[in-house]
């Protein structure tokens, strides 16, 4: 399989995932999350010399990436085929990738789950010289994880207990939805191991993006004071 080429079905019609591919306030919804100049970020990509297919199932953006929206009898196949980075972008070419993979994934987590919801999100990433892997850091035996889509239940290394479903599952990443990350429904959590960088990450990385969705000022604090402290701890390089 061409590791440039990411696709993610979604449980719905093209004409709404085209819209959370265009419109600015449906964008911050999925893409990236909470910093400053996430709106700035967002015109760049999705607007700055982007070709709109007339059949609004195509989007050029201006790096290479192509989007592709293929309608199905359950949804829509969204497919990015990524362009070659060039420039001081092309050391980075990997970790755009993985980027992409995770935003296409909270893309279908949002429609899928909160169309209307307001998202709010707990970023945290770093890195640190051990040989121990992400999952190992957190308790957590991926070889005994449920299949995407099937129910978990997991006490990690924190003491923190999460409850919900496999989202998705990658070489890298794991996303998995969390009851009491959202006020109705459910969260999603997505944790990713990064490989050294020269230049750039000496050590192994790890990067961590919980969505909550309207969530009080209490429950949110909780979640970020969770995930910083474990970022902290055993990722604090960076």
């Amino acid at each position: 399989m061409d590791k440039n080429q990411l696709s993610v079905h979604i449980n719905a019609d093209a004409e709404q995932v085209w819209r959370m591919l265009r419109e600015p306030a449906k964008l911050a919804q999925w893409h990236g999350w909470e910093m400053d100049g996430l709106a700035d970020e967002i015109q760049e990509i999705y607007y700055r010399s982007v070709r709109e297919g007339p059949d609004h199932l195509s989007l050029d953006l201006d790096m290479g990436d192509i989007f592709r929206l293929e309608p199905v009898p359950d949804g829509t196949v969204l497919t990015m085929k990524r362009g070659k980075a060039t420039g001081e972008w092309e050391k980075y070419d990997d970790d755009i990738t993985e980027g992409w993979s995770m935003f296409m994934q909270q893309l279908r987590f949002a429609l899928e789950r909160h169309p209307h919801g307001t998202r709010r999100t707990v970023y945290a990433d770093g890195n640190a010289p051990s040989s121990a892997s992400l999952w190992q850091k957190l308790g957590i035996d991926t070889g005994w994880l449920p299949e995407p889509g099937e129910e978990y239940a997991l006490r990690l290394s924190t003491g923190h207990d999460l409850g919900g479903r496999v989202w998705y599952r990658g070489p890298t990443q794991l996303g998995l939805t969390v009851r009491g990350y959202a006020e109705h429904g459910d969260g999603l959590l997505i944790l990713a191991e990064q490989a050294p960088l020269e230049g750039i990450r000496p050590h192994k990385g790890a990067q961590v993006i919980a969505s909550t969705y309207d969530l009080g000022a209490a429950a949110y604090q909780e979640v970020a004071e969770h995930w910083e402290t474990f970022m902290e701890r055993h990722y604090p390089e960076g």
